[in-house]
């Protein structure tokens, strides 16, 4: 089973995460999306595969949401996630891609389901 993590080292979410993974037998690709972020079109594809709307992937605390007004309904799909380009920290995690679908995976038993 192929496994890939959006993840963010700094995050419990994402660590105790990354721990159920490897605790079920598998070792997943890592993607430390801050340090390498995803293109647009990567992340309309991992969007895509959660069934998520784009909003649903935006985190708010700790990032610059507010301060560029993301709660604006004006913002497009595709603005959005070209925000999330420009400030990968509004990329909500840890989102989980495996063979069986793409979650973000919050609360962490969610992962459960993909594996």
């Amino acid at each position: 089973m192929t496994v890939t993590i959006y993840h963010n080292p700094k995050c419990s979410t994402s660590r105790n995460v990354l721990e159920m993974i490897r605790d079920n037998g598998v070792e997943p690709e890592v993607v430390e999306y801050l340090k390498t972020p995803p293109g647009k079109e990567k992340i309309a594809e991992i969007v895509k595969a959660t069934g998520e709307p784009v909003r649903g992937i935006l985190r708010e605390r700790g990032t610059p949401y507010a301060e560029l007004g993301l709660d604006d309904p004006k913002w497009s799909d595709d603005e959005l996630i070209g925000f999330m380009v420009e400030h990968p920290i509004l990329m909500n995690r840890p989102i989980v891609v495996t063979d069986k679908g793409a979650a973000l995976c919050r609360p962490k038993e969610k992962v459960l389901e993909l594996l």
